[in-house]
C-alpha cells in the first residue's frame, strides 16, 4: 500500500509539474497502471481507500448543487430521455458489431457496452452465469481509463477559470461533515443507491443546504488527497494478466470506447447549443463513465456540476431499471423457449 501512495505521489507531482490536467487524478491513475508491468504481485490498494476519497468528493460535490437548475427542469428532462435512448441504439449497434466480430455472445457484449458504473455492470455480468466475465470486466476498465485519461484532455481547453480554496478552514466542520456522510454509505447501501459512497454524501450535503445549513466549502488540498486515493484504485483496476483475452476482444474494448467519446462529443454540442451551457458542462454530462468519475472531472475543471451529476444519475437509473431489466427479461424468455423445445 505505501509502495502503491508512492508511486501515485510521484505520478501527481509529475504530471503536476507538466501542467497536464487533473494531475492529481490523472498522474495516479498513469503511473500505478505502468508500474503494475513492471511491479509483480506487490502492489495492493484496499477498496475503503477508494470509498474514503469517494465520501469527500461527494460531499465537495453537494456542497456546490445548485437548486436553479430545477427551474427549467423540464428542457432538462427532454434531452437526457433523448440522448440516453440515442446512447443505447448505439451501444446496441456496437454490441452486435462486437459479438459479430470477436465472437462474444451478443448477451455479453450489450453487458459490455452499456455505459453503467463498472462495479454495477461487472456484479450484472456475475450474477447472470452466462456473460463472460473477464470480457465484460475488460471493457469497462478499458472505457473508465479511456474516459478519465482522454477527457480531461478535450475539455481541458474549455474550463472555466476559478481560484483554488486553501487549506484555511475550520477543521472540526470539515471533518464532522465528511463522517456525517460517511455513516450514512451504510443506509444508501440498504436502499441500493447506485455508487452510494459518492451518492450518499451528496444527497446528505443537499439536505444539509435544503435545511438552510451551509457545509463548509472543501479545500483544494484535501481534494488533491481524494483524487489520489481514487486515482491508484483506478490505476489498479487493468491487472497485466487482463490482457491475455484474445487479440479481437482486446481491439473491441479499445474501438467501442473511442466510438462512444465520438458520439459523446457530438451530441454534447448539440446540448451545449440548446441549454446554453459549457462544452466542458455538456461533454462530462453525456460522457460514458461512472457517476464518481464524472463528478469528479467536473469538480476538478470546473464544470456545473449540478447538470453533470442529474445527467449521469438519470442514466444509471434509466440503465439499471430499465435497459438492464429488459436484457434479463427477453434472455430468461429465451432460455424457457430452449428448454421447452
Amino acid at each position: 500500500m505505501l509502495l502503491v501512495f508512492v508511486i501515485a505521489l510521484i505520478g501527481a507531482l509529475l504530471f503536476s509539474a507538466l501542467s497536464l490536467p487533473i494531475p492529481w487524478l490523472i498522474g495516479p491513475i498513469f503511473s500505478v497502471l505502468i508500474a503494475q508491468f513492471f511491479i509483480k504481485d506487490r502492489l495492493r490498494w484496499p477498496a475503503v481507500l477508494r470509498n474514503t476519497g469517494l465520501v469527500i468528493v461527494g460531499v465537495a460535490i453537494g456542497q456546490q448543487f445548485d437548486f436553479a437548475l430545477f427551474s427549467d427542469f423540464k428542457s432538462l428532462l427532454f434531452f437526457m430521455v433523448i440522448v440516453n435512448v440515442l446512447l443505447f441504439a448505439f451501444c446496441l449497434g456496437i454490441a452486435w458489431i462486437i459479438a459479430k466480430s470477436t465472437g462474444l455472445t451478443f448477451k455479453t457484449a450489450v453487458a459490455a457496452n452499456v455505459p453503467g458504473g463498472l462495479s454495477q455492470l461487472v456484479l450484472f455480468a456475475e450474477e447472470e452465469g452466462d456473460v463472460h466475465l473477464t470480457a465484460v470486466t475488460y471493457f469497462h476498465i478499458v472505457r473508465v481509463l479511456g474516459v478519465v485519461l482522454l477527457i480531461p484532455f478535450l475539455v481541458s481547453g474549455h474550463v472555466v477559470g476559478g481560484a483554488s480554496i486553501p487549506l484555511t478552514w475550520d477543521v472540526w466542520q470539515v471533518v464532522l461533515v465528511i463522517l456525517l456522510a460517511a455513516i450514512a454509505v451504510p443506509l444508501g447501501r440498504k436502499l441500493k443507491l447506485p455508487v452510494a459512497h459518492f451518492l450518499t454524501p451528496i444527497i446528505i450535503v443537499i439536505g444539509l443546504k435544503f435545511f438552510g445549513i451551509e457545509a463548509p466549502t472543501m479545500p483544494s488540498d484535501v481534494l488533491h488527497i481524494a483524487q489520489i486515493l481514487i486515482g491508484a484504485y483506478i490505476g489498479l483496476l487493468l491487472k497485466p494478466e487482463t490482457l491475455r483475452l484474445p487479440l479481437k476482444v482486446l481491439i473491441g474494448g479499445v474501438t467501442s470506447t473511442v466510438a462512444m467519446i465520438i458520439l459523446t462529443y457530438g451530441t454534447s454540442l448539440l446540448i451545449a447549443k440548446f441549454l446554453d451551457l459549457s462544452f466542458a458542462t455538456s461533454f462530462l454530462s453525456t460522457a460514458p463513465g461512472g457517476l464518481d468519475q464524472m463528478g469528479l472531472l467536473a469538480a476538478a475543471v470546473k464544470a456545473d456540476i449540478s447538470v453533470v451529476t442529474v445527467f449521469q444519475l438519470f442514466r444509471l437509473l434509466f440503465i439499471f431499471l430499465c435497459i438492464l431489466p429488459i436484457i434479463k427479461w427477453v434472455y430468461r424468455d429465451r432460455g424457457e423457449t430452449v428448454q421447452q423445445n
